[in-house]
């Protein structure tokens, strides 16, 4: 049983379909990414898994559950979690209390303790900063932990908002552009971090546009355009796909795609 799987998913907005009968799956440990041009419906679809937008057909399972339009919250409490496109770290917060409130559901106790700073309500505290801090050096944020998020450079705050979202112990995570923004340096860092949290056993559906990175890294590529989809198997299938070089890639980013396989 894989531990995602989206069937005949699909929504349409004032009459217009955003994404049509869209299928896949994701097993643990697997990075799977879903490719094409801009308005292809990645993040709608995005949004579908996770629980922001209602679709107009089609089910999504998570470990053989039926989570179809089931609130982000829910979701998260059962190992879902995600990045968006455009950062939403705080950055008036610490590096390291950003990577705590993304804990708040392992933060389970009586209003009244913490209100009153009771010694329980003490001990989880500690505990989700001695977790928050191992967050932190997974990801090599650890050195700058008591510094505002704002003081960070950009590519070390997508590597945050990945912490954050992994503070919450998801069995599934969804990455939407995470080097969108980043140079080189940033995105190699970027790069291996993911690498690192599949190797864990989290599985990673990943949304990106630097194909480097992609075919690098996938196991498994889907690729959309207008809604549907359009091709899907591995990176060295996807690269070379006529349908794929000419929706998206054109001839010269095929190249430069089946290139970044050697």
């Amino acid at each position: 049983m894989s531990l995602l799987s989206v069937t005949g998913l699909g929504i349409g907005f004032g009459g217009l379909t955003a994404v049509g009968k869209v299928d896949f799956s994701v097993e643990p440990g697997e990075i799977v990414s879903l490719i094409g041009p801009n308005g292809a419906g990645k993040t709608t679809l995005f949004n579908m898994i996770s629980g922001l937008y209602l679709p107009d057909r089609g089910r999504v399972t998570l470990d053989g559950e039926d989570v179809t339009a089931m609130a982000p919250h829910r979701l998260a409490a059962r190992g879902l979690s995600r990045t968006f496109q455009n950062l939403q770290v705080f950055l008036r917060m610490t590096v390291l209390e950003n990577v705590m409130a993304g804990r708040h559901l392992a933060e389970r106790g009586p209003i009244l303790a913490d209100l009153l700073a009771l010694p329980g309500s003490r001990r989880r505290s500690r505990a989700t900063e001695a977790a928050a801090r191992k967050l932190l050096a997974r990801v090599g944020l650890e050195r700058g932990a008591e510094r505002d998020a704002s003081e960070l450079p950009y590519g070390a705050l997508k590597r945050l908002e990945i912490a954050r979202a992994l503070a919450s112990g998801p069995r599934l995570l969804l990455l939407d552009e995470p080097a969108a923004g980043c140079n080189a340096v940033e995105t190699g860092e970027v790069d291996q971090l993911i690498a690192r949290i599949a190797g864990e056993g989290i599985a990673i559906l990943l949304v990106e546009h630097d194909m480097k990175l992609v075919m690098k890294i996938s196991n498994h590529i889907i690729v959309l355009d207008h809604g549907e989809k359009i091709a899907e198997g591995a990176p060295g299938e996807v690269a070379r796909n006529p349908k794929v070089i000419e929706a998206y890639l054109g001839s010269q980013g095929g190249k430069e795609a089946a290139g970044a396989l050697d």
